[in-house]
């Protein structure tokens, strides 16, 4: 028996003391590594034609209707107070589920899938906060994944 064993938690022993890991999606926004707990996220759409609606803030892009749900978008880079772009091929719309609210972000590009022990995970510092980033963690190639506040997302959109 190996020195790491898994129990039903999601937890891995390790030399006797558990880690609780959780599953995040990667993407980048504006040069920046960004990371959704999985929990949330429902699906990753390309290619859908958003309908802009009037007198919103001009991070809400519009909605979709997706499978007859009517989902808003925003613009992840804008809401985070960062310039616009054009829109390119790697550009998608992350769907999300939190607290049974609907909502689209649009993300410059999805990376990839990671498992994090969530005690290695830091505060941001607070010279650098933004009011959706809840916490940081140092990547193995030495970058930096910061980590979406999803509750924040929702109460401030």
């Amino acid at each position: 028996m190996s020195a790491d064993t898994v129990n039903t938690a999601n937890e891995v022993i390790e030399d006797g003391a558990p880690v609780s890991t959780e599953r995040f999606l990667t993407f980048s926004s504006d040069g920046l590594n960004i990371g959704v707990s999985t929990n949330y996220v429902i699906e990753i759409i390309t290619n859908h034609t958003i309908t802009m609606v009037p007198l919103v803030p001009d991070y809400v892009k519009g909605i979709i209707n997706l499978r007859g749900q009517i989902i808003p978008i925003i613009d992840i880079r804008l809401r985070m107070g960062k310039p616009s772009i054009e829109y390119t091929s790697s550009t998608c719309i992350i769907v999300l589920n939190i607290n049974s609210i609907y909502i689209g972000i649009i993300v410059d590009a999805v990376q990839q899938v990671m498992d994090i022990d969530q005690s290695k995970i830091s505060p941001v510092p607070v010279e650098n906060q933004q009011e959706l980033i809840n916490g940081m963690i140092s990547s193995t190639d030495r970058s930096v994944i910061l980590f979406l506040d999803c509750e924040q997302l929702v109460q401030t959109y």
